[in-house]
């Protein structure tokens, strides 16, 4: 069973800083790309940052020069560094990978469970 697990939510007060991981794990193939999405209430998912397999980051407008992504592949991990964090990133975050499995080497798109992260003002 392939599975994404997210860890390193949590409650910061504005300027802080918070860094999500994110691991996948499972009879993973390959995996092509790597990123980060978020919901807030009352609204709709949206990208944060995502890296593609042998490309390069990129970033939501709202949160470049703030967050930085990176990847792992040999740990097949992908991390979110959250600095000078605003009321405004309030949200639950995603992890999300495109992935090739071992058991059919069908490309398929998956997702984490979620992890919280809130910003106080």
């Amino acid at each position: 069973q392939v599975q994404l697990v997210e860890s390193g939510g949590g409650l910061v007060q504005a300027g802080g800083s918070l860094r999500l991981s994110c691991a996948a794990s499972g009879a993973i193939f390959s995996i092509n790309m790597m990123g980060w999405y978020r919901q807030a209430p009352g609204k709709q998912r949206e990208l944060v940052a995502r890296f593609p397999s042998g490309g390069s980051a990129n970033y939501a407008d709202s949160v470049k020069g703030r967050f930085t992504i990176s990847r792992d592949n040999a740990k097949s991990t992908v991390s979110l560094q959250m600095n000078s964090l605003k009321p405004e990133d309030t949200a639950v975050y995603y992890c999300n990978a495109d992935m090739t499995v071992s058991d059919d080497y069908v490309r398929k798109n998956y997702w984490g469970q979620g992890t919280q992260v809130t910003v106080s003002s």
